[in-house]
């Protein structure tokens, strides 16, 4: 479950954020979750999940807007609603500008593993990640990066690939992995349809969504439904490329890069580790501030409204027969032409958010990614059968990596 403890509040105003506008339908989008909020949520939360790691996603807008003595509070009625057999793990995606010392005590203390948005190097951070006065914020980002370092905190790193970094993929990994200090990346692609802001992804009509071919949905088209800070699919898929063949030459074993992780675990036949990938989703809500819920954090709209936890028990909107047809609907509504892809094991069609185009035959359903993804996965594929099968013999990633990057050594001499 995301929660957004303070909604779509933000001390940042990045250009592409697609949260930002949802203030627009919150009448209380500038206050943080209270406390009888918080405590229903807990547990309502809590109580709806047997033995075993329940884990808490804070998110927002920047979510440490709520306060330190909200996350204090709530880190309190954990411990008081916890069932027995129960674990808690608490999670917290920040852009990193407010944190300080007693933050950063207060994350190793209780745990919190940490997600800090940075974009790459200040050239390229800086183009879309500013705030409110157009101030840039790489140096803070790094800043919070030295902090949770000192402070022994678990952290890992989101990039959005978007329209101005994915041009410069080496530079975004080396500054990650080399000045940031990050051992576990995640790069999460822009798409962002034009009307974002008023309209769910699916919101145009089927006859409206363009017919794709490969080359014209790209943020340069003039028929383009996708905003200019958006990435090329093209562009996405070489950016992950040209760092898969550096992570794979130098860093595996050393780096985590989840978008490699999950496609060795494709090849493997392991569960997809994010509901991206999962053959239905549905399962991976969001609750706002108020105590609203939605079907998901990028179906936060009056439509995909499933009602308010003051209301209704959480359970009860999680196993609603709507929520059901919600997460079924990406398998539903996958178009033949993917149905025939020989990497749907891999990619089962993305994130239903950017499966908004048509296929050639004129399917609805189509993803907006398919050619950087499918240019991707074919450029990997070598590599991931070679390492899925050595690990099911026992052999490290990291030794099998070795192997295969001598071997193409030797045929290039």
């Amino acid at each position: 479950m995301m929660i957004k403890p303070c909604g779509p509040s933000c001390n940042l105003a990045c250009q592409y954020c697609y949260y930002l506008s949802k203030a627009r339908m919150m009448p209380r989008g500038d206050r943080a979750m209270d406390e009888i909020t918080l405590e229903m949520f807990v547990r309502q939360y809590l109580g709806s999940h047997g033995p075993g790691t329940v884990t808490f996603a804070w998110q927002g807008g920047e979510p440490t807007l709520a306060g330190l003595d909200l996350f204090r509070k709530a880190v309190e009625l954990q411990d008081r609603y916890r069932r027995p057999g129960q674990m808690v793990e608490n999670t917290l995606q920040t852009n990193g500008t407010l944190l300080d010392d007693e933050w950063c005590r207060f994350l190793h203390e209780h745990g919190f593993l940490v997600g800090l948005s940075v974009d790459g190097p200040g050239h390229l951070h800086d183009v879309y990640r500013r705030d409110k006065r157009g101030d840039p914020t790489s140096a803070l980002v790094i800043r919070a990066s030295r902090l949770l370092a000192r402070h022994r905190v678990d952290f890992n790193t989101l990039t959005v690939v978007n329209r101005a970094n994915s041009r410069h993929p080496l530079q975004v990994y080396r500054f990650l992995r080399n000045v940031i200090g990050s051992r576990y990346m995640q790069f999460i692609p822009c798409v962002e349809p034009k009307g974002f802001e008023e309209m769910p992804p699916q919101g145009r009509g089927i006859k409206a969504r363009p017919i794709t071919d490969g080359s014209t949905d790209g943020p340069e088209a003039e028929s383009s439904l996708v905003t200019e800070w958006s990435v090329d699919p093209e562009a996405y898929g070489d950016f992950l490329i040209a760092i898969f063949d550096e992570w794979f030459r130098k860093d595996v074993g050393r780096v985590f890069v989840i978008n490699f992780e999950a496609a060795l675990g494709a090849w493997m036949g392991l569960p997809p580790p994010t509901c991206t990938l999962a053959r239905t989703c549905g399962r991976s809500l969001v609750i706002e501030h108020d105590g609203s819920v939605y079907s998901c954090d990028h179906y936060v709209y009056p439509e995909h409204r499933l009602g308010n936890i003051h209301r209704t028990e959480l359970i009860d909107m999680v196993l609603s027969e709507r929520q059901s047809r919600f997460g079924q609907e990406k398998a539903l509504g996958m178009p033949d032409a993917c149905k025939r892809c020989r990497f749907l094991f891999a990619c089962t069609g993305e994130c239903p958010r950017n499966r908004f185009i048509r296929a050639p035959d004129g399917d609805p359903g189509m993803n907006y990614l398919c050619p950087g993804l499918r240019k991707f996965l074919e450029h990997i594929s070598p590599a991931m059968t070679a390492m899925a099968w050595g690990m099911a013999r026992g052999h490290s990633a990291r030794d099998i990596a070795r192997s295969c990057t001598g071997m193409r050594v030797e045929r290039r001499g």
